[in-house]
Formats: C-alpha cells, structure tokens, sequence
C-alpha cells in the first residue's frame, strides 16, 4: 500500500512540475473515439491528449491515419484537464510547436518581398490560406492580376507569393501571387516582345474567352483575336469553336510594347475562301448562295464562307426590271452560274437567268434578230451587253 502511494506521489510531483508552454516529448498510447492521440509524457507517468484540430495546420490531416502507437512526437503542453486529485493530464499540441518553430524560422530567414511557394490549404471568404509552416493569408485582390469569380480552383495548388507582410507577435503572414505574376509577366512581355515580328506565325494556347475575342498565351503573354479574325465563316461567339488549352496558329496583325497589347488572327494563318474559288466555282459551274445584299446595279450572292459574287440587274431575270429589290430579298436562297471569276481581283459574276428558260417570245424575237444578223454584228458582239456588268454599269447605277 505504501508503495502504491509513493508511485502516486511521484505522479503528482512529477505533473506539478508540467506547466502551460512547456516542451514535451509524448508517446502515442492509442486513440479515442473522438479520434484523439492519447499520449504518455516521457518521464512523469502522466497523461496527455492531442486533439485532431491540434495536430496539424491542414484541416484535412488525419490523425489516425498520420500516426500509429509506439510513435514519439514533441509537444507543447496548451492547459491542463482533469483535477489534482486525481493527477489531471494535459492538452497538447504538436501544431503550435510547428508553428513556433516556423516563425522563428520564417523570421530569421524570410523578410517582406521574399517569394514563398506554399501550398493553398483552405479556400474562405476574401482570399486563400496557406501553409507556410504557419497559416498564411492571400487576399483575394492579390491572388491574380484580374477579377476571380471562383477561388475554388487554387485549391490544392503550390503557388509562388511574395511576402508582404510578417508579424509573429501577431501571427501574421499576408502574401501576394499577383505581385509574382506581374514581375514574371515583365520578364515574358521583354522576352516575347523580342522574339516575334508583325506578320509572324506563331503557336499558343487559348487563355481564356470574351464575347469579342480569345486570349491566347505566346509564353506568359496573351495576345487577343477578335471574334473577326478567328474565322473566314462567321463566328458568333469564340467558345462556339474554340475551347480553352486548345493549341492554336495564329498570325501577329499588331504589336503594341508600351501597352502592353498584341493582336492576332486564327484565320489569316488559313487558306482565305479565294485561294480554292477558281477550283470550287470554275466558270459555268452552278452554286447555291444567299442573297446577301442588294443594290440598284445588281445583288451580291454569299456562294462561299467569305465570297460573294455579283448579279449584275441584266443577269436576274429574262424579263426588265427596274431594281433587283423588285424580285429579290436579302437572305433569300438561289441558283447561279458562275459566268467568270477572277481569285486575284475578288471579282464573281453570276446569273439567275442564265439557269432559267428564256420566254417564248424572246425566243422568236432573237431567232428573227440572228437571222437578220450580220456577220460584223456578230463578230462585235460582247458578252458585256448581257453577260456581264462593267464599272460604268456601276457608276451609272449609283449616280440614278
């Protein structure tokens, strides 16, 4: 019996001599069902308890799963539980102890302007908290260089920060990523600018889209095609064909250093709609266009993703009419045939009524004029009085 408390007064000595903020070295003795380390304290016979939001500066740490019994950590004793009486055991913390040791570090190692790589361990309202050995603070103004709407996505990512702010007696730690970005986007906007020309075809990857244009990396640069210059068809909005991480060529149209701004354009970096038109639309061959626009000399006929073609007024209809709006619209389908094309030039001329059956009594009236028809007549004949259209057709047409 008196050896029994004698065993107990030496428990009770050696925790009166355990203070809040000591460093202690304790055993892991098992788990509760709170999912609690419980702990012998090396060389007092007394207990202690790690609770699991104490054991690590990652919410999502899992204390059963990181330790096991038998192993031996250095802790800091946080409060005491339990009565005298009855030799009481401690809370201790393994985070707090990690987190002292990691502002005297960052302390004596790291000033403001450092650049840090920290993973981001929690997303919370304004901004992200990451783990640099102690919590660390990334307002939300100072994560990118533009507007996040979701933040989400920084979770789990390592990040570069620069430290703008270090204060232990506060427990302190503000860190920027946009001050990172802006310096390395310096060195990439010196860099790209001195490696690419004007006219120059070159690759990237879509960055992001705008309901006018897409952004396009060169390399820590983004360049912007307006929604214009992605495609020879027309193109409503960017994401109707483009998708982000996409690899793309583009051509450079503009570069602007002291602005910092590079214009691009997809489509000119592929073959334009006249360079295969002679090939598609040979002289005489039949295509099916829409009306496009009309004018008092004719209608322009969309036959190709960004070719249009002439229907001269003398070649709509058989019949005279005093202005193509009289038997055309604009949108409407129709047949044409090619009657000459020039890929050089842009130019195309069409006819409607080359496709349509002359009446009969153009028929009669034009077998009795070829009849009569002599051959000068018909050696000065010019597929321009009827075929075509020329400028002064186009000029007089306006000047009505």
């Amino acid at each position: 019996m008196n050896e029994e408390n004698n065993e107990l007064l030496a428990a009770l000595d050696a925790a009166a001599e355990i203070n809040v903020g000591d460093i202690v070295k304790g055993e892991v003795l098992a788990f509760d069902d709170q999912r609690q380390a419980i702990v012998g304290i090396q060389g007092t016979g007394v207990e202690g308890v790690i609770p699991g939001r104490e054991y690590s500066n990652n919410p999502d740490a899992d204390i059963t799963a990181e330790l096991k019994i038998g192993d031996v950590l250095d802790l800091v004793v946080t409060r005491k539980i339990g009565s005298d009486k009855e030799g009481g055991s401690y809370l201790l913390s393994k985070k707090r102890l990690e987190v002292r040791k990691a502002w005297e570090n960052l302390e004596k190692d790291h000033k403001p302007g450092d650049i840090l790589e920290v993973p981001v361990i929690q997303v919370v309202r304004g901004g992200l908290v990451v783990d640099a050995g102690v919590r660390g603070f990334i307002p939300a103004s100072m994560i990118e260089n533009r507007f996040v709407s979701d933040l989400n996505q920084y979770k789990g990512q390592t990040v570069r920060a620069e430290i703008v702010e270090i204060d232990p007696a506060d427990n302190r730690l503000i860190l920027s990523r946009r001050a990172v970005l802006s310096a390395e986007h310096s060195a990439a906007i010196e860099k790209v600018f001195g490696q690419i020309s004007v006219n120059d075809v070159v690759e990237g990857k879509v960055a992001r889209m705008t309901d006018f244009g897409a952004f396009i990396d060169l390399g820590g640069v983004d360049g912007l095609v307006h929604v214009s210059e992605i495609s020879y068809d027309r193109v409503s909005k960017p994401a109707d064909v483009l998708s982000v991480g996409e690899t793309v060529k583009v051509k450079v149209l503009a570069m602007d250093a002291e602005k910092q701004r590079i214009s691009l354009s997809i489509k000119q970096t592929q073959p334009g709609p006249w360079e295969k038109i002679a090939q598609d639309a040979p002289e005489g061959s039949v295509l099916e266009g829409t009306v496009k626009r009309l004018t008092d000399f004719g209608a322009f006929v969309e036959v190709a993703a960004g070719v249009e073609g002439l229907v001269h007024i003398s070649q709509i209809s058989h019949n005279h009419i005093d202005a193509p709006s009289d038997v055309l619209k604009s949108g409407e389908s129709v047949k044409v045939k090619v009657l000459s094309v020039d890929p050089a030039a842009q130019r195309l001329s069409l006819s409607i009524k080359a496709l349509e059956e002359r009446p009969a009594a153009q028929k009669a009236e034009k077998s009795e004029d070829n009849s009569s028809a002599s051959s000068s007549d018909i050696k000065n004949y010019s597929s321009d009085d009827e075929e075509g259209f020329t400028i002064g057709d186009i000029l007089g047409d306006l000047n009505k």
